[in-house]
């Protein structure tokens, strides 16, 4: 963070200086971030004690002073030097608020129904190599992780890409609230959250409040709109700022041409931007990571990037967060790739025609494709339509094995499968994580490629985790 005085940061908070010791609440610098896991706590930072279900940050405050925080930002005196406020998430809002106003970065966000992680982790990466920048680590994108990102700016951070998410409308407007981008970007609307949302036209209105956030044009107003989508494309109408347009289409300023898929399942394009073109092959695996690396392009464009400097990074980029495509081979030859971050129907289709394209080669060798496939969350009223799609897609792209893994969702994917043509060995439905893993422990040979994906609450990373050399069983025992 930025360095202020504890005298400064309660003034910013509306906070109360408590317990400390002299000579001062305007002698004490902040020189550190701010964290919310007395864990991370690094010397000069504060320390934001949360009281959850389970745990009690606030019993955490003297660890936290005594790995080396000034202060900790709380609700109640602690017995340690600290900030009472009514709200800590408020607190945190309105200090981060504050830091990047002072900072001066340019600020660029991001949201979408799918592919918001991996497209913050593009954009990041090809904006550090113009200028010091900040981005979340994971999926920081909600009203505690967006702020806490914020915060980890210091003095020479010259752009700050912040990736927001949303269960309900106004979501994003208040984030958008608490740091004002300067660069908005829409990924797409797809079925994520459909649950709570109701409809992808309600998922439009909630991901369009990041376009009404921005500047006008000649304040310096950039919406970067996916030219592919249909919901997206007519959020132009609900901004007035410069709008950018990204994908295959023939009306998209920054665009891709000839797409293919190597025989690795990794992306090759012609990047076509205003400013020239450039043939790209991404290190991502999944042809859906070309949309991704687009939208990073025209946002790197617009920030002054040459054609030859965004190709030169994206040349180079790679996945950043864990658990999201990671491919790691074996050394029995065994592929495995770990795509256990989070699912839903959109992110599952691209992970499955990815593993059918990386098993081209497995195939000539002998090999096999195997999905282990688990629940998507949150789809409401589609959720068995869209399990069922996705079991027979599978069978359609001709993947070898599937493993639905979990309860009655997985068996509406062994279903889907099934009544698409799969009756025998081809598809089989596990009640659990060690079943599957048992499953494949026997099953798996040499040259198979092994797909593992689910929303995150089915952890089913752990499949993954114990199928890779040197897995230990404590690794999934008891999870």
């Amino acid at each position: 963070m930025i360095t202020l005085s504890l005298a400064e940061v309660a003034e910013i908070v509306g906070g109360q200086a408590c317990d400390i010791p002299a000579p001062g609440a305007k002698d004490v610098q902040v020189t550190g971030p701010v964290v919310y896991d007395s864990r991370a706590v690094e010397p000069g930072g504060l320390f934001a004690a949360f009281a959850g279900e389970r745990v009690d940050g606030h019993d955490y405050a003297a660890q936290a002073i005594e790995a080396g925080a000034v202060a900790v930002l709380a609700t109640r005196p602690v017995g340690v030097p600290a900030i009472v406020v009514g709200n800590v998430v408020e607190a945190l809002g309105a200090l981060a608020k504050a830091v990047v106003e002072r900072l001066g970065a340019s600020v660029v966000a991001l949201t979408g129904s799918a592919g918001k992680t991996s497209t913050k982790d593009l954009i990041a990466q090809l904006l550090r190599s113009k200028a010091p920048t900040i981005w979340p680590e994971g999926n920081l994108n909600n009203e505690i992780g967006l702020p806490i990102t914020a915060l980890r700016a210091v003095a020479d951070t010259r752009y700050l890409v912040l990736e927001m998410g949303a269960r309900y409308i106004g979501d994003i407007r208040y984030l958008t609230g608490l740091v004002p981008p300067r660069v908005g970007v829409v990924l797409n609307v797809g079925t994520a959250h459909l649950g709570e949302f109701g409809s992808r036209e309600n998922i439009a209105v909630a991901k369009g409040e990041m376009v009404e956030s921005l500047p006008s044009a000649e304040d310096g107003g950039i919406a970067v709109l996916n030219a592919d989508d249909a919901l997206v494309r007519e959020m132009a109408s609900r901004t007035t700022a410069r709008v950018v347009y990204f994908g295959e289409s023939d009306k998209a300023d920054v665009r891709a041409e000839n797409v293919r898929l190597t025989d690795t399942g990794q992306a090759a394009f012609l990047l076509r931007t205003p400013s020239g073109c450039r043939d790209v092959t991404l290190r991502l695996y999944g042809e859906h990571h070309v949309s991704n690396a687009l939208a990073a392009a025209a946002v790197a464009h617009e920030l002054g990037l040459s054609v030859d400097e965004i190709a030169e990074a994206l040349l180079s980029a790679g996945s950043l967060s864990r658990w999201r495509m990671e491919v790691t081979e074996r050394s029995d030859g065994v592929t495995i790739v770990n795509d256990a971050y989070n699912a839903n129907p959109e992110s599952m289709r691209a992970a499955l025609r990815a593993l059918v394209a990386m098993g081209g080669a497995a195939r000539a060798g002998g090999g096999r494709t195997w999905a282990v496939l688990g629940p998507m969350a949150e789809l409401g009223d589609d959720e068995l339509a869209e399990h069922d799609a996705i079991g027979r897609l599978a069978v359609r792209l001709n993947v070898n094995k599937l493993v639905a893994v979990g309860g009655r969702e997985a068996s509406w994917l062994r279903l889907g499968a099934y009544n698409e043509g799969s009756w025998g060995e081809e598809s089989v439905h596990v009640s659990d994580a060690r079943a599957a893993i048992d499953l494949l422990r026997r099953e798996l040979r040499p040259g198979d490629v092994v797909l593992v994906k689910a929303s995150r609450s089915a952890a089913l990373e752990r499949v993954a985790l114990a199928l890779l050399d040197g897995a230990a069983e404590g690794e999934v025992a008891g999870r």
